[in-house]
């Protein structure tokens, strides 16, 4: 990647950089520097992994804790997001047993939506299209609300949540007193909206996710009240927060290289590498935090044991030493093991359901639309630096096709 800002001082002042929203459309830059020092300590004492490999390796290693704030020592109930083993296990488990029969064969399911979805804009003139809230937000959110049982008149509302929610995901410092209010609030809502869901289900049923979970047989089943709230609000907020950026990032990326937009219209069998690819290149969730049970020697320094680590995946995936031309969008290329659902045992339980869903759609924005181009480029973005992606992504078209195969 090109570099288009100054030599910082530091890498703290770096990451710094990257965090501003100024910059939340090209962070690569201040990415490529950090790369300079695959490990490195900042300065209120944490630690930034940057290189492939040294994500790699500590995502995989069992001294470090999912707990990025404070290992085994919190009284409070956490999602299997930031647990260990074996109560990761154990709720990783319950889970996987009952959501990963429910996504089987959702593809053509996936694909009618995304044609009703498309449908409601199609036209024969020119006009434009806003790929974030006409596609990439509706797609995903109505889809693990189906999964989970949450109505369909509820999706604005938790959708609305979500948007606060995840907010709080970025660092404490990038944060104003009135949008920690806001998440404060947020959480509270959360909470009392999934008991009165569960409360619902208790009564009358049903055959959804939150059903099964509730009705779970097998030995570590059923999840009490607690873990049965906290499962399912990580469930509907990364269930479809980071699909919304990934279908974004990919229509960004598709029309920037207009030669592969054509391929992909042509050529459906390319939305599979073509995803992983923008995973990689421009992925939706940007980094993630860990801390150590132990000191860890990596890459020629120590990490001692109770430090919090961010391990920065974007650069990872971006990183010389293991991709050839990282910045260059290839979908072609070889050998792609990108960060993009992370790694060890924490790898994202979603990772084929938002596969799905960005193949189909990407494969059916490329076949719909005619003559597409961005009417801002670069779009404005989300104020969130972790899950990184377009607030808005408004397209231009000469039409918006009819699907060419009478769907």
């Amino acid at each position: 990647m090109t570099s288009t800002i100054q030599q910082q001082h530091s890498p703290t002042e770096l990451f710094a950089h990257a965090l501003r929203y100024e910059n939340r459309a090209d962070p690569y830059p201040a990415y490529e520097q950090l790369l300079q020092q695959p490990v490195v300590q900042m300065a209120d004492g944490s630690w930034l992994a940057t290189g492939h490999r040294e994500i790699s390796l500590l995502l995989r290693d069992p001294r470090i804790s999912a707990d990025r704030l404070n290992p085994q020592q919190q009284p409070i109930r956490k999602s299997l997001l930031m647990e260990d083993p074996p109560r990761h296990d154990q709720l990783r488990h319950a889970v996987t047993q009952q959501f990963i029969p429910r996504i089987m064969g959702m593809r053509d399911h996936i694909d009618t939506l995304v044609t009703e979805l498309l449908d409601a804009h199609t036209s024969e003139q020119p006009g434009e299209l806003d790929v974030v809230a006409d596609l990439a937000y509706p797609l995903p959110v109505t889809i693990i609300c189906e999964l989970l049982g949450v109505p369909r008149e509820d999706e604005r509302l938790f959708g609305s949540l979500a948007r606060r929610l995840t907010r709080g995901l970025d660092p404490v410092d990038t944060q104003t007193e009135k949008e920690i209010h806001e998440l404060q609030q947020a959480r509270t809502e959360l909470v009392e909206y999934l008991e009165g869901l569960i409360a619902r289900h208790d009564a009358d049923g049903g055959s959804d996710l939150l059903a099964g979970l509730m009705n779970d047989q097998s030995p570590d089943g059923p999840m009490d009240a607690i873990d049965l709230r906290v499962t399912l609000g990580l469930l509907l907020i990364a269930g479809h927060e980071t699909t919304v950026n990934l279908i974004a990032n990919g229509t960004l990326a598709l029309l920037r290289h207009p030669d592969l937009l054509a391929r992909l219209r042509t050529d459906p069998d390319l939305a599979t590498p073509l995803v992983e690819e923008v995973l990689r290149y421009d992925p939706p969730v940007q980094m993630s935090g860990r801390s150590t049970l132990a000191d860890i020697d990596i890459a020629g320094t120590t990490i001692p044991k109770g430090s919090r680590i961010r391990l920065l995946l974007a650069s990872g995936n971006r990183d010389p030493r293991r991709f050839t031309d990282p910045d260059q969008f290839l979908p072609d290329r070889a050998d792609n093991a990108h960060l993009g659902f992370g790694g060890g045992i924490h790898y994202c339980i979603g990772a084929t359901l938002a596969r799905a869903e960005a193949q189909i759609a990407l494969t059916a924005l490329a076949r719909r639309l005619d003559s597409p181009r961005l009417a801002a480029d670069p779009p404005p973005y989300r104020e969130n630096a972790i899950l990184r992606g377009p607030e808005r992504l408004p397209v231009s078209f000469e039409r918006l096709l009819r699907d060419p195969r009478g769907k």
